[in-house]
């Protein structure tokens, strides 16, 4: 990310509304200033405040207006499967015509599928098409983005994914953080057991020696893994410094969220079967809860409910899960828009969980992720009066700019 940073000074006036998406304060607290102004050093905030309260010393400096824009914290894709090769179009018409996940997994399509797909693919297609859509999604105002493997599915596969992730960071403004899925599924080839073994004794020493990957993560579900695997996986990543995330109770009721607090997971995401019992325990160990509606939209599921774990005192994140199956989407606003309007958080509660708590979800919420001297200057402008009117009145896109380190990056250097 260095090449893409400033190394000087600046300030957007004319914000006719920001967000700074302070920790703490609730789902809802946002941290609203109205007719706000913005400075920058180095590629970090310097200072945030009303316009009229700017300090004189930096009313000198180059100025950017936002003309009347609103302004928050660049947003956060907290869960995405970027690296993958091929689309599976056709399993979206056949979930159309009445077919389930489950069914198309069990005929040979789903997560193996894209497995094959993606183990066939050149190691620079790869790179290019996951460039593209980080391209693309700058253009929406997303500044992080996490990336997951779990499409290759063998050693060596799961080893070139996360080294793709590796070799894009310079050539992408973004941050990056990198999640290891090696416990997606279980590959044709192998039987679970061994399959197990090679993650916990082979694969994780082997992306822990080259810091490949910051988070360990595994898809408990029925045709996936057990709690009983996901103790011995993510142990195992433990040990080697990975932090633990699950993908749960996605499907069904399978005591995930639990299983997530027990094992001290940083987060567990989907949980749209997830009981109160889940949302208690998560509240208890902190573990934040990752909402991914376009996922529950694709699938024609029921959706996370969002309310039940605020009232729970659940941090929520929002995030896409832009995967080739059942989420085809890297649209994170239209993502918050949906987290709305079937998971039922107020527009501040999915901004916050947009945001700060999306960075927290994938441990650099002390970096971004909010509006506050000292992080980075990573932040958007959106043609809305605020993010009420935003997530209302949802248009295709209206990010005007996107700024990381103080950088455009998307749109116009000067009004």
């Amino acid at each position: 990310m260095a090449d893409f940073h400033a190394t000087d000074t600046g300030l957007l006036t004319d914000i006719g509304w920001l967000a700074t998406c302070p920790p703490g304060g609730g789902q809802d607290g946002i941290g609203v200033i109205h007719q706000a102004a913005l400075a920058w050093r180095d590629g970090r905030i310097e200072w945030v405040g009303r316009q009229s309260d700017l300090p004189p010393a930096l009313r000198e400096r180059e100025t950017r207006s936002a003309e009347g824009r609103m302004v928050v914290p660049g947003l956060v894709d907290c869960h995405t499967h970027l690296v993958f090769g091929g689309w599976r179009a056709d399993e979206f018409r056949r979930r159309l015509a009445g077919e389930s996940y489950l069914d198309i997994a069990a005929s040979g399509g789903g997560i193996q599928r894209t497995m094959r797909q993606t183990r066939e693919a050149d190691t620079e297609v790869l790179a290019l098409h996951a460039l593209g859509c980080l391209r693309a999604m700058a253009r929406l105002g997303i500044t992080t983005v996490e990336c997951k493997t779990g499409y290759g599915l063998s050693f060596e596969d799961e080893l070139r994914l996360l080294r793709v992730v590796r070799d894009i960071r310079p050539r992408t403004p973004q941050r990056i953080v990198s999640t290891l899925l090696a416990a997606h599924v279980v590959p044709p080839e192998c039987n679970k057991d061994s399959y197990i073994q090679m993650i916990t004794e082979d694969l994780i020493p082997a992306v822990a020696e080259a810091q490949l990957a910051d988070f360990n993560d595994i898809f408990v579900e029925e045709g996936a893994f057990s709690a009983d695997d996901a103790r011995r996986i993510l142990g195992a990543g433990r040990r080697y410094g990975l932090r633990p995330k699950l993908h749960v109770d996605q499907l069904h009721d399978g005591n995930g969220a639990a299983l997530a607090a027990e094992l001290g997971a940083i987060s567990a995401d989907h949980l749209e079967f997830t009981s109160d019992a889940g949302r208690q325990a998560m509240a208890r160990a902190e573990v934040i809860g990752v909402c991914l509606p376009l996922a529950s939209l694709y699938l024609h599921q029921p959706p996370m409910d969002g309310r039940a774990f605020v009232r729970a005192g659940v941090p929520v994140a929002v995030a896409t899960d832009f995967n080739p199956g059942s989420a085809p989407s890297y649209d994170l606003p239209l993502a918050m828009m949906l987290a709305c309007t079937i998971s039922r958080l107020t527009p501040a509660e999915a901004l916050k969980g947009a945001t700060i708590h999306a960075a927290a979800a994938i441990g650099v919420a002390t970096e971004t992720g909010s509006l506050e001297p000292g992080k980075a200057a990573d932040f958007a402008e959106y043609s809305a009066d605020n993010v009420d009117d935003w997530m209302y009145h949802f248009r295709p896109n209206v990010c005007e700019r996107t700024w990381i380190g103080g950088q455009v990056v998307h749109g116009t250097h000067l009004s």
